[in-house]
């Protein structure tokens, strides 16, 4: 039992001790433009200026806590379970840029 305990431990201690966050763009790549691009579910397009204007004019605070709450079809974090609350506001600040 000792050896095996040994082993686990050792295997536990190699492993990193911190999960790299991924850059805006990534989650916008990984887990945004899946619904993004095409408007599924009532989600705006990621092009569509005109159905952005009122969701930006809300401010990033705003839009950060509506993705991190869910909306409509899009799950709470969109598909981005395991992102910070960090990596959501930069995704969002990555994708209304284009279009203020």
């Amino acid at each position: 039992m000792k050896p095996l305990l040994a082993i686990t431990a050792a295997t536990l201690l190699s492993l990193p001790l911190y999960v790299q966050a991924m850059s805006a763009d990534e989650v916008v790549q990984k887990h945004c433009v899946a619904c993004h691009q095409a408007g599924l579910g009532g989600a705006p397009k990621m092009d569509d200026k005109a159905a952005w204007a009122p969701r930006i004019a809300t401010g990033v605070d705003a839009m950060t806590a509506t993705v991190l709450a869910g909306k409509g079809a899009m799950p709470p974090k969109g598909t981005c379970g395991s992102c910070s609350e960090d990596e959501i506001r930069a995704a969002v600040e990555a994708m209304t840029a284009p279009l203020q």
